[in-house]
């Protein structure tokens, strides 16, 4: 079997893919430097599950927040990619995750979202997937 050549449909998906996937990192990246200028210390990131990867656990203070980071082209279209089943699925994790660390038991648990757009300054939305 030859490898996919440009201009290839399966090779666009494959170069289209690896596009997305440098955008997502990047904009995790993003996140991680406003909650470092907020604060909050990086305890993991993309941190893998059995109910789903976290994108960034952090904490400060007496908190700890479990984040979601979502990159789109505006504020309004990140927002909306919020779903419950994400809150749901960060809330199994960070139940996960907690029960391996107990040190961090006694602190406020929140599912957080940090919004990245491509020009703009990322928003940081405490207890986000809470509210879903």
């Amino acid at each position: 079997m030859r490898p996919p050549s440009p201009g290839d449909p399966a090779s666009d998906r494959v170069v289209e893919r690896r596009k997305r996937l440098g955008r997502g990192r990047w904009a995790e990246l993003t996140a991680t430097a406003l909650l470092l200028a907020r604060g909050y210390r990086i305890l993991a990131r993309r941190h893998v599950t059995p109910y789903g990867e976290v994108d960034i656990i952090a904490a400060r203070r007496d908190r700890i927040a479990f984040i979601e980071v979502k990159r789109r082209t505006t504020i309004a279209d990140a927002e909306a990619a919020l779903t419950p089943a994400q809150g749901d699925r960060i809330a199994r994790a960070a139940d996960y995750w907690l029960s391996r660390h107990s040190a961090y038991l006694d602190r406020e648990v929140g599912l957080d979202a940090v919004l990245v757009t491509p020009r703009g300054w990322p928003r940081h939305i405490p207890n986000a997937l809470d509210r879903m």
